[in-house]
């Protein structure tokens, strides 16, 4: 999209970080460790060839070396899944979805299998905006404490806040979007 409609370039010129420069109020980052200040807005796609592996009980929810990581300022990396790594019969179509500027309209789903579910566990952008196009055949999950999510047999935990999905691996330094006082963000 080479000129976005007034409404969503609006939407997106709203961000005061965008990873230019970190706050001061960053955590600096040590060897080997990331800073989600450093990422960009609007946010990286880059593919991630670790081990991803998300696990319900002991049903193997997905498995895949070829997740694709959503970096964006202030956020911890959102796993995108590809489908064909998915177990997709676990997946349930669930009511309602929301709209991101950055990659488009979004569509929820549910986990069941058997009696067991987790409602709205899981997102998809089936027809994502340009430049977000990676995902059109991904699904991401939220690091609940119900799902075993590890990225490289490290696990994972859920980004603070109900709505966000990111997961924080032992890399990353924030403070993280989600946190009490990060609603200005």
């Amino acid at each position: 999209m080479a000129h976005p409609p007034a409404w969503l370039a609006a939407a997106r010129d709203h961000w005061r970080w965008r990873g230019q420069g970190r706050p001061p109020f960053a955590q600096e980052p040590g060897p080997g460790q990331e800073s989600v200040w450093d990422y960009p807005r609007p946010p990286a796609l880059v593919p991630d060839t670790r081990e991803v592996v998300v696990r319900w009980g002991e049903t193997e929810v997905a498995r895949t070396c070829a997740a694709v990581r959503v970096l964006e300022t202030a956020h911890p990396p959102t796993f995108y899944l590809p489908w064909v790594d998915c177990d997709r019969s676990l997946f349930e179509p669930a009511p309602g979805g929301s709209f991101c500027e950055w990659k488009g309209p979004a569509r929820y789903w549910h986990l069941v299998h058997g009696a067991r579910r987790l409602e709205g566990v899981a997102w998809s952008y089936p027809q994502p905006l340009a430049g977000a196009e990676a995902l059109g055949e991904c699904v991401a999950l939220y690091a609940w404490p119900q799902l075993h999510v590890t990225v490289a047999g490290q696990l994972a935990r859920p980004q603070p806040g109900g709505f966000y999905g990111g997961w924080i691996t032992p890399e990353l330094v924030g403070p993280f979007k989600g946190e009490a006082g990060s609603e200005g963000w």
